[in-house]
């Protein structure tokens, strides 16, 4: 089970949720262009009062939860071993779906996917670098050693 977490990128969740909205998303645009999912995301009456007259949309939800995945996922991206190298694979993987989505179909192109594709580009990239860094400093801690 370890491995499974080890591998799999967390930001993979938030992404399922967003296609799932997205296909299942019916409705013609608005008189502004605005597609169905568009609505329902940033639709303050669908949302939930916090206090006072400010609500929570459904899309801040979604960033919101994505961001705590991106926070585990920076913190999974610190060790060294095999399952890393798996999850920056799977992790541009995943990129590359949201990059084809956000630039080919409708119901992506709106700011709370483009957010959740610019989470997953920052996170292979700092996935590799923080691996690159943390491989550098272990090889010059087993150098100094000779």
């Amino acid at each position: 089970m370890r491995v499974i977490f080890g591998i799999f990128p967390l930001l993979a969740i938030p992404i399922i949720i967003y296609n799932l909205m997205a296909f299942t998303a019916t409705g013609a645009a608005d008189a502004s262009g605005a597609s169905a999912i568009a609505m329902q995301l940033g639709n303050p009456a669908t949302g939930t009062a916090v206090f006072g007259g400010w609500r929570v949309t459904g899309g801040d939800i979604l960033i919101i939860l994505s961001m705590v995945f991106f926070f585990v996922e920076i913190i999974k991206s610190t060790s060294t071993g095999s399952s890393t190298i798996a999850n920056h694979a799977v992790s541009m993987l995943v990129f590359i779906v949201c990059l084809v989505e956000f630039l080919l179909l409708p119901n992506f192109q709106t700011s709370v996917f483009f957010i959740l594709t610019l989470m997953c580009l920052l996170d292979v990239l700092a996935g590799v670098v923080v691996t690159i860094v943390s491989a550098r400093r272990d090889f010059s801690v087993g150098d100094s050693h000779n």
